[in-house]
């Protein structure tokens, strides 16, 4: 099989259909992006690389942190993790107030934004330095030193999360946030603003395709168990209520951002990270989507 061919048409082919999404112009930084960037970057676990158009161009991953974070908690605190976090998808948008309320303050998952405050309160506990210590991980993992926060999006988002602010101050009347309130946002928003391109992504996510080496990166250490139950949250959960489409399309474990980045893996073959900002309405990729939806088609192959 020649992924490189399979790849190439896919590109050529989604570059010249026309979508009709829009960028997530609630997040005001995030609607200056190019709404027609579109790259694509492809990592065999045996170091197999391509690469495609916009792939060496950095952007905001946001909800695609999310996973990292996750890694980072479910090495420190373990199966305690899952006290205050579920591992069911959820069935609403990813910023529901109503379903937390319903269960009492503790979030479907760790990817809808009121499940990853609840992991960025975690690691505001354990760390002096949090911003620090996320940062380094995503850098040691990504293998790029020069990966950074993007002030000026974590600014925009802090000026309008107001449901963000709702959320975690509903979490902390049932006793769900231990820090303060204004600190764990901090660090939440900084962590969403984090920049990688397709390739950093492709082979950040790696790991989790490739089980035959051990995953410790920055002392952070995740057994083959726990790496699988990542997987399992990223297929049931990784696209909000999305999820089960991206699942049946596609067929591979993965996790979206609202910047239009979505990074996918096929256990003990490859990571794939696709970019292009245009969303749909539950604010994933249209482009990233059937690119991804594409490559199972040809290739023949998912985890099913």
């Amino acid at each position: 099989m020649s992924y490189r061919n399979i790849i190439n048409d896919i590109y050529n082919y989604v570059n010249a259909c026309s979508f009709n999404g829009k960028v997530a112009s609630y997040i005001p930084e995030l609607a200056n992006v190019d709404p027609e960037k579109y790259g694509i970057s492809f990592l065999c676990v045996n170091n197999e690389e391509y690469n495609f158009g916009d792939f060496d161009e950095k952007f905001s991953i946001q909800s695609i942190s999310k996973v990292f974070s996750l890694s980072i908690a479910f090495s420190i605190v373990g199966e305690k993790i899952w006290e205050r976090v579920g591992v069911e998808p959820s069935g609403n948008p990813f910023n529901s107030m109503v379903q937390l309320e319903y269960e009492n303050g503790k979030p479907r998952n760790p990817f809808i934004n009121a499940g990853a405050l609840v992991i960025a309160d975690i690691l505001v506990s354990h760390f002096q330095s949090p911003k620090k210590e996320f940062l380094e991980f995503v850098r040691k993992i990504a293998g790029n030193n020069s990966i950074d926060y993007n002030k000026r999006i974590a600014h925009s988002e802090k000026e309008t999360g107001y449901v963000n602010t709702a959320l975690i101050n509903l979490m902390k009347s049932y006793g769900n946030i231990k820090n303060d309130i204004e600190e764990v946002l901090d660090f939440y928003f900084c962590q969403c603003s984090l920049e990688l391109t397709c390739k950093e992504l492709a082979l950040s996510f790696l790991p989790y395709a490739d089980f035959s080496e051990p995953y410790n990166f920055n002392n952070f250490a995740l057994s083959k168990s726990q790496l699988k139950r990542i997987n399992a949250l990223m297929l049931s959960c990784g696209f909000y209520d999305e999820s089960g489409e991206f699942s049946f399309k596609v067929g591979l474990p993965g996790k979206s951002g609202v910047g239009g980045g979505i990074v996918a893996i096929h256990p003990q073959k490859y990571s794939v990270a696709v970019w292009s900002p245009k969303l749909n309405e539950k604010g994933n990729s249209l482009i990233g989507m059937k690119t991804l939806e594409l490559l199972t088609t040809k290739t023949e192959a998912s985890i099913f």
